[in-house]
């Protein structure tokens, strides 16, 4: 069985996102929980949390993930304007 996977980014539209937690299993599932108490969007990409969950902590993401977490941005991002519209 696969253990889940998790991974927090931080952005603040200047520098590259950087990895603020990642973990596996139980982490994992803190990660999540956490996210969903203070109404952070979590979006599910398996393979982009297999590749986040090997950046450390505090670092910012490697240059080949850019166009991937672009998309996520993005995606928050269009969240964030519908809410705002809401």
């Amino acid at each position: 069985m696969k253990s889940k996977k998790a991974a927090a980014l931080k952005f603040d539209g200047y520098d590259a996102p950087v990895v603020t937690a990642a973990g596996m299993g139980y982490v994992a599932d803190k990660i999540i929980e956490r996210a969903e108490e203070n109404s952070v969007p979590i979006v599910y990409d398996e393979e982009l949390s297999n590749l986040l969950t090997s950046v450390d902590i505090d670092s910012a993401i490697p240059y080949e993930l850019y166009d991937a977490v672009a998309k996520v941005i993005a995606y928050v991002m269009d969240v964030d304007q519908q809410i705002d519209r809401g």
